[in-house]
């Protein structure tokens, strides 16, 4: 689920407000855009790309390695299907209210075709200094500087507010990763940290996680074997019992996915958790030396 430079990009939904303003910032930071899809203008331009009538269409005519979709969300099934048909690797899925066997239906369809999802709900990925698929604001260098730390994040503001506070802690990092905050994801916690502990350019992990589902608990599982240094920020310490929080993903049932649920079980496997956001630099950087 790491994006990188050489990896080629299909932007599926190009030509709309959204679709058409982070294609234009994705390429002006390297991103390797190579054509886009909406069946109404194929055979048209857009943000200097080519624009075809489908995924499985543009395929024909130039290869793609990654596709992202700026999709609504009662046509993103069909989109999906359409990329993984034209042996798209790893798919970027930013749409929220997906009904859910709809991301059920995909998510079957990629694992059996072996093409990665992330998503839905995410606000993409970013390697900073190479490229980013999604809506992150990788461009702002407040934020995203090259370096070691990676990051997961079930939320995109969540996750920018942690990448700015380690570049201010001098900490850069080595990737984001936006799994998503539905309750049905493509890519979880643990299959994120996975990889992060595989990258030879990760050489510490930031979680950030947040109250509801269990995502954090099983990433804890995995943490527990790893020789690379983790630590947590977990949202919603403060959340009133019973109350449903931000993402869809986050809600607490019977006292499994609250704050404290997942605090026990990330110090338990030994991760440290920070308090706030502003001392995951402080904390990692002591766990680094």
């Amino acid at each position: 689920m790491i994006v990188r430079g050489h990896e080629r990009v299909l932007v599926q939904g190009i030509t709309g407000r959204q679709g058409s303003f982070w294609t234009e910032r994705m390429l002006a930071y390297g991103t390797r855009v190579v054509g886009g899809v909406n069946p109404k203008r194929a055979g048209e331009t857009c943000c200097g790309v080519p624009v075809f009538a489908s995924a499985t269409a543009a395929a024909a005519e130039l290869a793609f390695d990654v596709s992202v979709l700026f999709i609504p969300p009662l046509a993103c099934k069909a989109a999906a299907l359409d990329a993984i048909e034209a042996d798209c690797r790893k798919l970027v899925v930013l749409t929220e209210h997906i009904p859910l066997q709809d991301t059920a239906y995909l998510l079957a369809a990629a694992r059996e075709a072996g093409c990665r999802v992330i998503g839905p709900n995410t606000a993409g990925v970013v390697t900073p200094g190479e490229c980013f698929v999604g809506f992150m604001p990788a461009f702002n260098a407040r934020v995203f500087q090259p370096g070691t730390i990676g990051v997961i994040s079930r939320s995109g503001s969540l996750g920018t507010l942690v990448c700015l506070e380690l570049v201010r802690a001098g900490l850069g990092v080595s990737a984001f990763v936006g799994i998503g905050g539905d309750p049905i994801l493509g890519t979880s916690m643990r299959d994120a940290l996975v990889e992060l502990d595989r990258d030879p350019r990760t050489a510490a992990v930031a979680l950030v996680g947040e109250i509801g589902g269990t995502t954090e608990e099983e990433a804890a599982g995995y943490a527990r074997t790893m020789r690379k240094p983790v630590a947590a920020f977990v949202a919603g310490a403060a959340s009133p019992p019973g109350r449903r929080m931000g993402h869809a993903g986050a809600i607490v049932t019977d006292g499994r996915g609250s704050h404290a649920a997942k605090k026990a079980a990330l110090e338990a496997a030994g991760v440290v958790v920070a308090p706030t956001p502003a001392a995951l630099g402080g904390m990692l950087t002591a766990l680094m030396h």
